[in-house]
């Protein structure tokens, strides 16, 4: 069943839980929502027959968590905070299960002190500092400031793969809700702002980078390997999955090890 929470920007945000025990919040990447999103809500259920609480929530702009306004970085991190103080009621601390660029904002959120108490990260596409993203998102601000909603979605799809595009293209909704890329862009613009290693020096929780055994290596792998070179003890490693999807069941029992190493 839905649940809502508000956060300190007065925004509303949609979630569901499953199970119970130690916390994995999914957090998603450019476009997905709930009702879309199979492969995450079959992969929260798995999980919650493994003794941990998943947690699976419409970003702003998107979903039953539509806003208006503006959306960026700061605001989606309100969400976040939100969701985690809705959900974590021991204080325990949750893990962050970040999907592409919904991993940058898990990075980026651990990074800025949110009580986040490990990150499993799903091929977050992080690139050498400068590699573009910076006029990535102040680009896709200009075309959102301008309600050329379309013009948004295809700037930040363009070098998305054809086969991929051609999905998010056949979703009209995407076009509506393409305001949220905002803080896509923008988390991803923060990880090309400096060297990982200091942007990441705050992060001194278990991370792990997943990349599918098929995947495109050239941007993946990596990306992935930045992550394990800048964060202390972060280790990578590849597990069912092909065209940036993850099979569920074996990302369930993945996760559920790894929630399972850090409250062992």
């Amino acid at each position: 069943m839905t649940e809502f929470v508000e956060t300190a920007a007065g925004d509303r945000v949609a979630f569901d839980r499953y199970g119970d025990g130690p916390i994995v919040i999914f957090v998603a990447g450019a476009g997905p929502w709930r009702e879309i999103d199979f492969t995450t809500t079959e992969t929260a259920e798995l999980l919650g027959h493994y003794g941990v609480k998943a947690v699976v929530y419409d970003r702003l702009g998107r979903g039953e968590s539509m806003v208006a306004g503006p959306l960026g970085l700061e605001r989606e991190m309100l969400a976040l905070a939100a969701l985690i103080e809705a959900v974590d009621s021991a204080g325990d601390g949750v893990v962050l299960c970040g999907h592409s660029s919904g991993g940058s904002l898990a990075l980026y959120a651990a990074a800025s002190g949110l009580p986040v108490a490990g990150l499993a990260l799903w091929e977050t596409p992080l690139a050498p500092p400068n590699g573009g993203s910076r006029e990535l998102a102040d680009s896709l601000r200009g075309l959102i400031g301008d309600n050329d909603l379309e013009g948004a979605l295809n700037l930040y799809m363009a070098d998305m793969p054809p086969e991929i595009l051609e999905i998010v293209k056949s979703i009209p909704a995407m076009i509506d809700q393409a305001g949220s890329l905002q803080a896509d862009a923008d988390s991803l613009a923060w990880a090309e702002s400096a060297s990982l290693a200091e942007l990441f020096t705050p992060i001194r929780v278990p991370v792990i980078a997943l990349v599918g055994e098929q995947s495109y290596d050239e941007v993946m792998v990596p990306a992935a390997e930045s992550i394990v070179a800048a964060i202390p003890g972060a280790e990578w490693k590849r597990v069912p999955g092909a065209q940036h999807e993850w099979e569920p069941a074996s990302m369930a029992s993945e996760l559920a090890n790894f929630v399972g190493r850090i409250w062992s």
